[in-house]
This record gives structure tokens, sequence and C-alpha cells, in this order.
């Protein structure tokens, strides 16, 4: 059955401009792209990839009307609610009949929320525990939210999978070289089923990101020669334990700051930045050398700075810093060198080798174009859309990619070592306790990683 578009016709016509815009359908006016040189150069550019080899996702305010979907959402903190938020603000005709967390507070905060929405989770479909995400899946939904800590994301997609359901993975989608796997093998499943898979490295979504994504593709600096991507900020929330908490729930309620749950914060949250290199330049790291140490962390066992140089697959380097410390100069960005000039996503600008600016996208534009610019919310409305259009989608293998390389740059600074791909992608290491369980756990091997050795006293 033909499914029927609700979207109006200004809405419509809105779309239309901005897929103009982007380049991905047609031609049409360039209206949310401000070019600062006349265009002068525009026809010497050689293009890096050739139109139509490259994905630029449509996003409309809204998905395109069609079946009934209804969700799934498996964790429901802070992130798992967001997410689900996102869903329902990303078309018409989905719901949520389904919710499931390590604990109660967080599903019945969750249902609570809903609530307000005009969604109601029974009782009989808010399910707790560590297996609570099968229970989900199995409840009769047609997608699921995976938004549980990292460790747990390849196990969760690898059983909605099997279970033939559509995924949207929060990143990270894998925290150590097993999971990695997983996720390789899983996604190869999720193509041959024509499943649609999206991840939650927003940016993919976001229209300022794509256009000049677009603009590179299309030769606007040159050769990618090299880059250095950013994320330092304050420090993040943590939970002191509290009395009556067993080892795993203290460690889940904190599962920010422990290395099995988050896989670190380079892995955690500066996967963002690791990961619009690999999509721009299309490369991924052969090897990396790295040092990081922690200085202010108040819980957990992991680091709380990074520095990192990647050496890509043609020679390139890439150098990623992240940093959660409060009191501390802030930078969240990522910056790409070419040949003929640079890009630099704070303020969304392309620049010759000279220093003038010669693109820069037009926010102002966008939002009078649009209603919806959440990119948060416009990755669940090309999730929506390619389900609605069985136009299959799958960028786990692709998250995944950026996921190992942010995993090289932990390792090498946990060990000081240089670490290579091949070592790291067939590598043993599985960051899952072995006595993992809601009760008492073995907590004498969550130390803080100490690189290198220690010095041998001269011999007389």
């Amino acid at each position: 059955m033909k499914s029927k578009n609700s979207i109006s016709r200004r809405s419509f016509l809105k779309s239309s401009a901005m897929a103009g815009a982007l380049g991905a359908i047609g031609t049409g006016s360039a209206t949310v792209l401000t070019s600062c040189s006349g265009g002068s150069n525009e026809a010497a550019n050689k293009p890096l990839k050739e139109p139509g080899t490259y994905y630029i996702p449509e996003l409309p305010d809204k998905a395109a009307d069609g079946r009934e979907l209804k969700a799934g959402v498996i964790g429901c903190g802070g992130r798992g609610s967001g997410a689900a938020m996102d869903f329902l603000a990303a078309a018409n005709g989905v719901t949520i009949i389904a919710l499931g967390d390590t604990f109660q507070e967080k599903v019945d905060k969750l249902a609570d929320k809903l609530k307000e929405k005009g969604v109601d989770i029974p009782a009989d479909k808010r399910f707790v525990g560590l297996d609570a995400y099968k229970q989900v899946i199995d409840s009769g939904v047609d997608v699921v939210i995976i938004a549980t800590p990292p460790v747990f994301r390849p196990v969760h997609f690898q059983y909605a999978t099997e279970k033939n359901k559509h995924s949207f993975l929060e990143k990270p989608i894998c925290v150590d070289p097993v999971g990695y796997r997983t996720i390789m093998a899983t996604a190869k499943q999720a193509q041959a089923k024509n499943l649609c898979v999206i991840t939650g490295t927003q940016r993919h979504h976001q229209r300022s990101y794509l256009s000049a994504y677009k603009k590179i593709m299309e030769g606007a600096i040159g050769e990618i020669t090299g880059g250095t991507v950013y994320w330092n900020q304050n420090m993040l929330w943590f939970r002191e334990r509290q009395k009556g908490w067993s080892d795993c729930e203290y460690m889940i309620k904190d599962w920010v700051n422990w290395k099995w749950l988050s896989g670190d914060h380079i892995v955690e949250q500066h996967v963002h930045n690791i990961d619009v290199f690999t999509w721009f330049s299309g490369l991924k790291p052969v090897k990396a050398v790295a040092f990081g140490s922690r200085q202010r962390r108040i819980t957990g066992d992991q680091y709380d700075n990074f520095s990192v140089d990647f050496t890509m697959e043609n020679g390139i380097h890439l150098h990623s810093m992240c940093r959660q410390i409060d009191g501390c100069a802030n930078n969240v960005s990522e910056f790409i060198q070419g040949t003929k000039g640079s890009w630099n996503s704070s303020g969304q600008v392309i620049k010759d080798l000279a220093g003038n600016v010669i693109w820069q996208y037009d926010h102002d534009a966008e939002k009078a174009t649009f209603a919806q610019t959440n990119p948060y919310t416009l990755e669940h409305v090309n999730w929506i859309n390619c389900i609605r259009a069985n136009k299959p989608i799958e960028q786990a293998s692709e998250t995944a990619i950026s996921n190992m390389a942010a995993i090289m740059g932990r390792e090498a600074a946990y060990t000081g070592s240089e670490v290579t791909w091949d070592a790291m992608t067939a590598s043993p290491i599985d960051y899952t306790p072995k006595d993992l369980n809601l009760g008492k756990m073995d907590m004498t091997g969550f130390t803080v990683p100490v690189p290198g050795k220690p010095r041998e006293e001269k011999k007389k």
C-alpha cells in the first residue's frame, strides 16, 4: 500500500529548497550557503568524490507519513529519554510501546515523561534487569532505540538484528575489539536482511556538516593533507556511591566514569570528532601513538585527558585531543587542512591558503527555511523515512571504524605503545567483566592504567 505523505506544500517547497542547496537532488538555489569568493575558482576544483558516490540524506522537517511504527527503548537514562522524544517528534504515526533498563526508577521516570506526551506504557511493558533488552525486543516492537551504557550495545544490536528489528544505535557502539567485531558481523547480517540501522553520530544529519562535506567532496580545499579534532570541556557528571548499592549497581549508575562501561571519554564522547575526520577523508588509521592521564576525575578508573597522533592509510596525520577538566581552555571542533585551503567546523567556514573566507554556512538561512534544525531529531527523520520507503541503510559499520580509531587511541595512551589497526582489530581485549551480575563483583581489576614500565635501577 502506497503511504500517504502529509507534508504540506509549504514544507515541501522548503525541503526542496534545502535539498537544492545541499545538492542532494537537482541543482537549485544555494539558499543556506554563503560564497565569499564569487565562485571564480569553482570550476577549477577537482572533486574528491564524484556526485552520486557519497551519501547525503534528505532532511525534511518531518518524515513522510507511512505505516505505523512501534518502538522499544533500551536504556532509559538521559540519552535514551532524549532519543525517545526525538523519535516521537520526527514523524506522525509513530509510538513507543515498551521500555527496558537495568533499574526500575529509570524505566518509570521515562514512562512518566512519555505519559505527558500522551504515550502510556503499561506495567507489563516496563522491563527491568540486565536481560531487559530481550524482553523489549520480543514485546512486539518494529524498531528499537538502543541507548544503554556502551559496553552493552553490541550484544543488544546483535539480538535486535536476529529478531529482524530496525535499530537506532547511540554512539559509541562498542568499547573494545570484541565488541567491534560483533558490530561488524551484525552489520553484515542487517544488510542481508535489508534492515535500517542509524547511529547516533548526529553530525551526519546536521545540515551544516553535510553542506561542508559536500563542498569538500567537490574539491573546495583540494586533497586532504591532515587535520586536528578536539573535544575539550569541563568535567562530566559523576555519582558518589550510596549505602545499599551493590558493586555493579554503583558502577552502572556512575557509568560514564568507568572504562569497561563507557570505553573512556575518548571513545564515549570524542568519537564524534574522530568520526568527522574518518567520514570526510574516507580514511581509517593504520597506527596510533598517544599519551593521557588522570588529573581531576573524582570517581571511576579512567583518564580525563588524551592526546593522540594517528597515522592514516595514505600517510597523512590526524591529531586528536580531548579533555574533561574544569577551568581549562575548551574547544569542541574539527579542522581539516587541504592542498588548496582548510575547513573549520567552528563557524563552518572554508578558507583558501591565504586565509580568505571562500565559503561559510548560513545558519540564519537554515532557521528561516526549516522548522526542525535539531540533528538529534533529524537522524530519526532519516531513519523513519528509510524504513517507510523500504530503502535499507546501514551506518553501524561506518561508525565502527571511527569507534575503533578511538579505541586505538585509548589503548595507545594506556600502554604507551604504538598501536596498529591490524593488531587492535584482531585483539582479544574484552572489557565485559567475567563475573557480571547485579550483586557483588570483583572490583580489584578496575584500576587506572599506567603506561610503560617502571625505570630499572642502574646496575652497579
